[in-house]
């Protein structure tokens, strides 16, 4: 059998079919394509971290040492007057419900009237002193430092939960906002007290 010359306009000849050759060349093609991957991706260099970003993060550390000297003023927390607590009604310091974008952060205010008389009872209830702000996770260091010392009875310790009945697909956003709401109090030299289990985080 004699190989005849391919036409000018065809670029591959050869004595076999032409659909071998092309398969050969596709073969060979996605052979090459990782490697020009590779290839490319070495050649990639990462972008180097601004002045703008730089002054950002000492900004920030310099905001977190305020907030744990403010913190530091209040006692450490003291252990025989809130492990045996198992319930929000009956907690005294602030406590936090993590939601998937958003904190709900409850402050009990002291009571201004210091005759122990009546405290708790229907013209004196615990609830009724007991407020609610919502924040953003980014202001929780602030929110921290700015509790009163007085709403702080068990020492630098806070309670946190999940939120009441989270839908299923929100309940991976809600554990890592719980996650990081823990490293961020952890950081602040605050104790995380899980009431439900009766242990620290």
């Amino acid at each position: 059998m004699r190989c005849r010359p391919a036409p000018s306009h065809v670029f591959i000849s050869s004595c076999y079919p032409a659909e071998v050759n092309l398969r050969s060349v596709f073969s060979t093609l996605l052979l090459a394509l990782p490697l020009s991957g590779l290839l490319l991706a070495g050649c990639h260099t990462p972008a180097l971290p601004t002045k703008a970003s730089e002054q950002a993060k000492v900004n920030l550390r310099a905001q977190r040492d305020m907030q744990r000297q403010q913190l530091d003023m209040i006692p450490p927390p003291s252990k025989n007057r809130y492990m045996a607590i198992h319930t929000f009604d009956e907690w005294q310091n602030p406590y936090i419900t993590v939601q998937a974008n958003m904190l709900s952060l409850h402050v009990l205010v002291a009571d201004a009237n210091t005759n122990p008389y009546g405290s708790g009872g229907i013209l004196r209830p615990i609830g009724a002193r007991r407020q609610e702000l919502n924040i953003s996770l980014d202001k929780l260091g602030d929110a921290m430092s700015s509790i009163p010392q007085s709403s702080w009875p068990y020492g630098r310790v806070i309670a946190i939960e999940e939120a009441h009945k989270t839908p299923a697909s929100a309940e991976p956003a809600v554990r890592r906002t719980m996650e990081t709401t823990i490293n961020t109090l952890s950081d602040l030299g605050i104790d995380v007290y899980d009431l439900k289990e009766g242990k620290l985080q």
